[in-house]
């Protein structure tokens, strides 16, 4: 993971998040991007808003947007004295999770805090921008500032979502000196015609020369995120690997509300990715 973008609320400090962001960045010897995201005039307009609190809106939006920029150089300068090896900056307008998703087109991981003082910090926030993104996520809890890759933590249920943050993880995973597999056995399939072969996780992890010790979860769904988050806390993990189950398959969150759990309660770092 060599191009590595962070979402910043604020353009004037930079929080734990973006600190966290960086230490990654500084430890993988890779790019760090800044991203501020200001809202368009257009989603804050009331309906039939006269002229002239339109022209007022724009004007201020464009004020906003400026001084975003002129945190250019301030945020470079930070980030390459952590030890960033390039650090670049970049400010949007729009609606937050589309504009990640653009920008992370061109990048490895979204680095995202959990800031209950930020309008994207709750829970479902932050779910829609990791399923928006397209593309691995880790969610930093607040004050956390160090990204150490020893100690590594993967909840296991065979899904595709848990393949793909397995695989999303891999450049990460070389790093670390203990691994634990978290099983909490298979998930069962969605109902389907035809059958698909399955996914041995065993030899796709000897083939990458991952050596995992396993760890079996054995609770209900109702319980799944609290014995994660447990178990990982066991382990001493410094980083959690897990798949993240949306609306965009269910009416709400699936694996028994895992998802939602460990966003709103996990005092580690966790790898998503839809």
């Amino acid at each position: 993971m060599h191009d590595i973008m962070v979402h910043t609320g604020r353009h004037d400090a930079w929080g734990s998040g973006v600190e966290y962001a960086a230490d990654l960045a500084a430890r993988l010897d890779g790019a760090l991007t800044g991203v501020f995201v200001h809202p368009s005039p257009l989603y804050m307009m009331p309906p039939y808003a006269p002229g002239s609190v339109i022209q007022a809106a724009f004007e201020a939006a464009r004020e906003a947007e400026q001084s975003a920029w002129a945190a250019r150089d301030a945020f470079t300068t930070w980030a390459m004295k952590i030890g960033v090896r390039q650090a670049f900056w970049q400010v949007a307008e729009g609606r937050t999770p589309e504009t990640l998703a653009h920008i992370g087109n061109w990048h490895d991981l979204l680095v995202l805090e959990r800031n209950a003082d930020m309008p994207w910090g709750a829970p479902p926030d932050l779910g829609a921008i990791v399923l928006a993104s397209r593309m691995p996520c880790i969610v930093a809890p607040p004050g956390c500032r160090d990204a150490p890759l020893g100690r590594m933590a993967i909840a296991w249920n065979g899904s595709a979502e848990a393949v793909r943050a397995l695989h999303a993880a891999l450049p990460l995973l070389h790093h670390a000196s203990t691994i634990v597999l978290l099983d909490g056995g298979r998930r069962a399939p969605d109902i389907e015609a035809g059958w698909l072969p399955p996914f041995d996780v065993d030899a796709y992890l000897a083939r990458h020369d991952i050596r995992v010790t396993k760890k079996p979860i054995l609770v209900d769904d109702d319980g799944a995120g609290e014995a994660i988050l447990a178990a990982a806390g066991e382990v001493g993990a410094e980083l959690l690997v897990m798949g993240a189950y949306g609306r965009s398959r269910f009416s709400e969150w699936a694996f028994g509300g895992a998802t939602r759990t460990v966003l709103r309660e996990a005092t580690l770092p966790v790898l998503m990715r839809n």
